[in-house]
C-alpha cells in the first residue's frame, strides 16, 4: 500500500511538474506572440513613418500636398482592390475567339462613359470650385456604396447590377483624378516643379496599387470576391472623410454671378483654343496611348495563340505584365527628378523613346524584345502623362482647369480604346512584327508631324518678336518669357500664379 501511496503521490507531482511547465510554455508562446506582434506593429510604425516622412517632405506638410498624395495612394488602392475582384475568366476562361468579342465589348463600354460624360464633368467641377474637398469626398464616397451593390451583385450574379456600378466606379474614378490635378497648383510648395509634384503622386500611387493587388489576390482566393469589395467600400469611405479633412485653401472662391453666366461660353472658347503647348503635350500624348494600348492587347492574343514562343504562355504575360509595372514605376522616377526641365520636351521625348523601341522591336522580334516594348511603352506613357498635367496645370486657366483636364481625361481614354481595338483586329491577321511595323510607322509619322508643326510655331514665334522689337512694340509682353516664380529657377516657366498661401 505504502508502495502504491508513494507511486501515486510520485505521478501526480508529475502531473503538477508537467502542468506547470505547460503553463511555463504557455506563457512563453504568449510571449513570443506578443513580441511577434509588437516587432510586427512596431514595423509597420517605421514604415509608416518614414512613408510620411517622404509625402510631407520639402514644404508639403505645410501646403497640404503630404495629404493629397496620401489620399491618392488610398484611391489608388481601392481601385486595385476592385480591379482585383471584378477579375474573372475574361481571358483564361474562354476560347481566344470568343475572348476577343468579350474585350471588344469590355473596350466599346469602358469608352462609352468618358465620350459622354466627359463634356460635363469638367464644367460641374469648375462650378463647384469653393467645394473641392467635398467633390472629392462625394467621388470617393460614391465609389463605397457602388462597392458594397458590386459585392451584392457578385454573390447573385446579377450582371445588370454589376456593370453600371463598374462603369460608376470607373467614371468617378477618373473624376477624382480631374479634381486632384485641378488642384494641384494649390498645394504645390515653393521648392518642388509642378512635374515634380505630380510624380510624386504617381510614385506612391503605383506602390500602393503594387501592394494591394497581391493582398487583393489572397483574400479573392480565401474570403471571396465579395469580401474584398465589402471592404474596399470601407476604405473608399474613410478615404472620403479624409478627403474632407484637406486644408480649405484647396477650395478656391466661385465667380460672381455676371461671371457665372457668361462662363459657360468662355469655358467652351477656351477648351476650343487650349493652346499650341497644351495642344501639342496632347497629341503627343493620344499617340502614346494609342500605342499602348494597341500593345497590350495584341501581345495578350498573339501570347495565347502561341506566337511568342520562349516561356509557359501564362509565365510570358506575367513577365509582361511585371515589366509594364516596372516601366510605369520607372517614368514616376524620372519625372520626380526631372524638377525643371521642359515637360513640353519631356513629352516629346518619351515618344521619341517609343518610336525607337517600336521600330527595333518589330525587327527583332522574339519574347524579350516583347518585354522591352512593353516596359517602354508603359515608361512613356506615365512620363507624358505627367508631363501633361504639369502643363495643363502651368498653361491653362483655374477658371477651366477642370474642364481641360475632363476632356484630356476622355481623349486619353478613347486614344487607349482605339489603339485596344487596333490590337485586336491586327492579331487576327499578324503574328508579330509585321503589326508592330505598322504601328511603329505610323507613331513615327505622328512624332515627324508634332516636331514639324512645333519647329514652324517657334519660327513664326521668334520672327513676330523680332518683328515687334524693330517696330518698338511693347503689347507683345506675352512673347517674353516671364520671370520665374521664387524657388522654381525656370527662366522658361510660365506658371500662372498659385493660390496656395503657405507655398
Amino acid at each position: 500500500m505504502r508502495t502504491a501511496g508513494t507511486a501515486t503521490r510520485r505521478l501526480a507531482k508529475s502531473a503538477i511538474g508537467a502542468g506547470r511547465a505547460t503553463a511555463r510554455a504557455s506563457r512563453a508562446a504568449v510571449g513570443g506572440t506578443r513580441k511577434a506582434g509588437a516587432a510586427a506593429a512596431g514595423g509597420t510604425r517605421s514604415v509608416g513613418r518614414a512613408a510620411r516622412r517622404l509625402t510631407h517632405a520639402k514644404g508639403a506638410d505645410r501646403t497640404g500636398l503630404g495629404r493629397l498624395i496620401e489620399l491618392s495612394a488610398a484611391h489608388s488602392a481601392g481601385d486595385a482592390l476592385v480591379t482585383v475582384g471584378l477579375a474573372g475568366s475574361l481571358f483564361f476562361g474562354l476560347p481566344v475567339d470568343e475572348a476577343r468579342g468579350q474585350v471588344a465589348l469590355y473596350l466599346l463600354i469602358t469608352m462609352a462613359p468618358f465620350a459622354v460624360v466627359a463634356p460635363f464633368v469638367g464644367p460641374v467641377l469648375d462650378r463647384m470650385r469653393s467645394g473641392r474637398r467635398y467633390v472629392m469626398a462625394g467621388t470617393l464616397f460614391a465609389r463605397g456604396l457602388l462597392c458594397w451593390a458590386m459585392a451584392a451583385a457578385v454573390v447573385a450574379e446579377d450582371a445588370f447590377t454589376l456593370f453600371p456600378a463598374a462603369l460608376g466606379v470607373l467614371v468617378l474614378s477618373k473624376a477624382y483624378n480631374v479634381s486632384r490635378a485641378a488642384i494641384m497648383p494649390s498645394v504645390l510648395p515653393a521648392d518642388i516643379s509642378l512635374v515634380t509634384a505630380n510624380a510624386r503622386v504617381a510614385l506612391f500611387t503605383l506602390v500602393t496599387a503594387g501592394i494591394a493587388l497581391p493582398i487583393g489576390a489572397g483574400l479573392t482566393a480565401w474570403l471571396g470576391a465579395e469580401w474584398v469589395l465589402r471592404g474596399t467600400m470601407a476604405l473608399f469611405l474613410l478615404a472620403g472623410v479624409y478627403a474632407v479633412r484637406l486644408p480649405r485653401h484647396v477650395d478656391s472662391p466661385d465667380l460672381e454671378p455676371e461671371a457665372e453666366e457668361a462662363a459657360p461660353a468662355h469655358r467652351w472658347r477656351t477648351l476650343l483654343n487650349v493652346g499650341p503647348a497644351v495642344a501639342e503635350a496632347m497629341r503627343a500624348n493620344a499617340a502614346i496611348r494609342v500605342f499602348s494600348g494597341f500593345l497590350l492587347f495584341f501581345l495578350l492574343f498573339i501570347v495565347q495563340e502561341g506566337h511568342l514562343p520562349g516561356l509557359d504562355q501564362k509565365v510570358t504575360i506575367g513577365v509582361l505584365a511585371a515589366a509594364a509595372g516596372a516601366g510605369g514605376f520607372a517614368g514616376a522616377v524620372i519625372a520626380s527628378w526631372a524638377r525643371n526641365h521642359s515637360p513640353q520636351l519631356i513629352v516629346l521625348l518619351t515618344l521619341v523613346v517609343m518610336t525607337a523601341t517600336g521600330v527595333a522591336t518589330a525587327i527583332l522580334f522574339n519574347i524579350w524584345a516583347a518585354v522591352a516594348v512593353a516596359l517602354v511603352a508603359a515608361f512613356a506613357q506615365e512620363l507624358g502623362k505627367l508631363a501633361l498635367d504639369a502643363i495643363v496645370q502651368r498653361e491653362i486657366g483655374e477658371e477651366v482647369r477642370s474642364s481641360t483636364f475632363g476632356v484630356v481625361e476622355a481623349l486619353l481614354q478613347i486614344a487607349w480604346v482605339l489603339g485596344g481595338l487596333l490590337g485586336l483586329i491586327m492579331s487576327l491577321f499578324s503574328s508579330g512584327s509585321a503589326a508592330l511595323a505598322v504601328l511603329s510607322g505610323a507613331t513615327a509619322v505622328a512624332l515627324v508631324w508634332l516636331l514639324v508643326v512645333r519647329r514652324t510655331r517657334l519660327r513664326a514665334r521668334d520672327a513676330k518678336l523680332a518683328r515687334s522689337h524693330q517696330a518698338g512694340d511693347t503689347t507683345t509682353t506675352d512673347l517674353i518669357p516671364r520671370p520665374p516664380l521664387p524657388g522654381h529657377g525656370d527662366p522658361h516657366n510660365h506658371t500662372k500664379p498659385l493660390t496656395n498661401p503657405h507655398g
